[in-house]
């Protein structure tokens, strides 16, 4: 009783300076939950971000992607048409198999994905003849796709795939076309150069492969401005698409929009070749939301396809994903050293004062060691009351954050209190070290006789 006695004396006698170690570690426990808990959550918040800007993950039949990865034909993932070649593509996938996609690991994480039907028509033509020299547009990239497309799982479950999710950036005057409908959206450019505004109807011409002459009437039920030469396209549903190609149940590409944790050296090595994995290593990048480990899944469920990450959002997501989390963890780490600093200078003014009663205590038997042992518990309850009062600020200052930055909460794991709470230990630790060694260095005959 006597020990806590002198601990809530100490208090009262030497109120302003405990409030300000109080204060001190309050904001530094303020400023490291907040940081912290946004550095565990941001990859999630970061990855939800950048899946607003388009899929970061493309399939291919394999043919295509030898031929892509041999000459650089590519494109932008992203682009639609305007990352594909002049001509129509000759390898396929099949569209029936694209639902599958939500059937692997990781389904949970794929947010959307819509397959592509890239061909090219003549527009609004004088005649029906191969000759296109008398249509107002010829070898116009065309988009065969699905726009908001339910999906009924084996599973039970429904979804909504297609590219009303996937290009969040457009800026769309009209709607949205319906799926298996003879409804379009059309590029600005092209637009323009048609002379057709939404609600008019433009007549496709598409000479397929058997040399046959197929027409399609689509209209227009909205205009699109993509900021890119994705302008010069048309997009209208797959099935239609098909129809006007000779090419059922055909697609050349499929765009797919997942959630996914940055790479590191694990999954870089796994890219390059899986099967270079040992078991253990095969088993924590299987079941890891990297993009190469959810491409990997795709391949096995979608016969004759190539997946790849979209480099660019990948490279992005982890440079940003980087360069924040560095940020944070140093100013948690600013937030920390000053609060040593600043214990340090307070616990050392405090002793300074109370010298006489600490001699005092060591004059009348008192060890170093118990002398030492009140110091650490008087500062160790006004900090245990800072940290809790700045654990709380703390959480309310990262859903402020999370608000402001990502539009969304901060999931505050426990894991970030449990360390704030072991690093703000240590910290008053460390700064009550130099308070302790002037403690066992205190002579209480030279004290007390006032030298």
């Amino acid at each position: 009783m006597f020990f806590f006695r002198m601990i809530f004396r100490s208090f009262s006698r030497q109120f302003k300076r405990r409030l300000l170690i109080a204060v001190t570690v309050c904001l530094s426990a303020t400023v490291s939950v907040a940081m912290l808990g946004v550095v565990f959550d941001v990859g999630d918040k970061l990855n939800a971000e950048l899946s607003t800007y388009g899929s970061n993950i493309t399939v291919q039949p394999k043919a295509d992607a030898v031929v892509n990865d041999l000459y650089n034909t590519g494109g932008d993932a992203n682009s639609g048409a305007s990352g594909t070649s002049e001509s129509d593509p000759t390898t396929f996938l099949k569209e029936s198999d694209a639902p599958k996609i939500k059937t692997i690991f990781w389904a949970f994480n794929i947010t959307n994905f819509a397959p592509e039907l890239n061909i090219h028509a003549d527009v609004n033509c004088a005649s029906e003849s191969a000759d296109s020299s008398s249509c107002k547009a010829s070898g116009v990239p065309i988009v065969g796709t699905w726009f908001a497309k339910t999906l009924h799982m084996d599973s039970g479950e429904s979804t909504v795939a297609g590219m009303n999710g996937m290009r969040s950036w457009w800026k769309l005057d009209g709607s949205w076309p319906k799926d298996d409908s003879a409804q379009g959206l059309i590029g600005t450019t092209l637009a323009s150069k048609l002379g057709v505004t939404k609600g008019d109807t433009v007549t496709l011409y598409k000479t397929t492969a058997d040399g046959s002459r197929n027409k399609q009437r689509i209209t227009i039920t909205g205009i699109y401005d993509s900021g890119d030469s994705d302008n010069n396209a048309m997009y209208i549903p797959s099935s239609t698409a098909q129809v006007l190609a000779n090419l059922p149940d055909s697609i050349d590409k499929i765009e797919v929009k997942a959630l996914t944790t940055p790479d590191n050296d694990l999954a870089r090595k796994a890219s390059k070749n899986p099967n270079a994995l040992t078991q253990d290593e095969w088993e924590t990048w299987y079941c890891t939301a990297y993009p190469s480990s959810i491409a990997y899944q795709i391949e096995e469920v979608i016969p004759g396809s190539v997946a790849k990450q979209v480099r660019q959002v990948a490279a992005l997501q982890g440079d940003v994903l980087q360069k924040t989390q560095a940020v944070m963890v140093l100013m948690t780490v600013l937030s920390l050293v000053a609060a040593a600093i600043a214990v340090a200078n307070l616990m050392a003014a405090s002793i300074g004062e109370r010298g006489s009663e600490l001699a005092l205590l060591k004059a009348i038997g008192a060890t170093d060691g118990a002398v030492s042992r009140l110091m650490l518990a008087e500062t160790a309850v006004i900090s245990l009351i800072g940290a809790i009062v700045g654990a709380l600020l703390g959480s309310g200052v990262a859903q402020i954050v999370g608000h402001v930055v990502f539009g969304s909460g901060i999931t505050m794991r426990p894991m970030v209190f449990v360390l704030v709470f072991v690093l703000l230990t240590l910290t008053v630790l460390i700064a009550s070290f130099s308070s302790i060694r002037s403690i066992l260095g205190l002579k209480p005959a030279e004290v007390l006789h006032g030298r």
